[in-house]
């Protein structure tokens, strides 16, 4: 049976596979803080027939070897964390994280989630929670008096209550920081957890060790862009139009092989 069938088979599995990625980054153009997910690739064992350097006579020898490739594997997906677009609100709780870092948030089982989304909120008892109602890490509860939000870049925060002048602190934000968001596992609703890949997070107000800054009535929009990842769908589209050519060609050459018997 010729190999090239099951060979372009894995390569019209890899292209659907790249499809699928694409499908989710383009599903999740507006989602705040989103991040880019990227397939990697790697080429399967080959067969040596006849290795590098191998005598092809009493005094010379073979310069590339005969090496017969069996396809291509997915082997992972990668989030691409660079800094996506910003947009003005307008709201005082809306937090964007200028540079690295990451939101901490405590799930309702009591584990830490980190999240890029600073699209917060206030619950009725004046936390500081996110879109499903799970509270900021520390606790940040914002008194019912207070007229106005003050949110600094290092993560202060501060209010003003009635006609007094003067903010009053009722709260820090900190941020943490991975040696390898990449190696962060995604559980949607916009949160991340850790893992041994990703090493254990740093955490540490905003602006030292590393860490972005703040800044108030800003979002993080993804940064997916549209336009890179329609070219990606053509390019995977036509690699996966091309792959079932190829079987359809090696199916055509065993019809004619069979042929010759007629």
């Amino acid at each position: 049976m010729m190999t090239s069938l099951f060979t372009s088979a894995t390569g019209m599995k890899g292209q659907q596979s790249q499809i699928d990625t694409i499908a989710n980054n383009l599903a999740n153009v507006n989602t705040n803080g989103f991040k880019q997910t990227r397939t990697n690739f790697q080429d399967l064992l080959y067969s040596n027939e006849i290795m590098p350097g191998a005598n092809t006579s009493s005094n010379t020898i073979s310069p590339t070897g005969l090496h017969k490739g069996h396809g291509v594997k997915l082997v992972g997906t990668q989030k691409i964390f660079t800094q996506g677009n910003l947009m003005h609100t307008g709201n005082d709780l809306d937090l964007s994280i200028d540079g690295d870092g990451f939101f901490r948030v405590l799930r309702p089982n009591g584990t830490i989630a980190f999240s890029r989304d600073g699209a917060w909120q206030r619950d009725a008892d004046g936390r500081i929670v996110n879109s499903d109602g799970y509270p900021i890490e520390p606790e940040v509860i914002i008194p019912p008096e207070a007229t106005k939000i003050i949110i600094g870049q290092q993560g202060r925060v501060q209010v003003l209550i009635g006609d007094d002048p003067t903010p009053n602190n009722i709260g820090n934000i900190q941020l943490a920081k991975f040696i390898n968001p990449a190696g962060l596992n995604p559980i949607g609703k916009n949160l991340y957890m850790e893992t041994g890949a990703s090493g254990t997070p740093n955490v540490t107000d905003p602006g030292s060790e590393g860490i972005g800054m703040l800044s108030q009535q800003f979002l993080e929009k993804s940064n997916v862009s549209v336009v890179d990842e329609m070219v990606n769908m053509i390019v995977a589209q036509r690699a996966y139009e091309v792959n079932s050519k190829s079987i359809q060609t090696s199916d055509n050459m065993l019809q004619t092989a069979v042929n010759i018997l007629r």
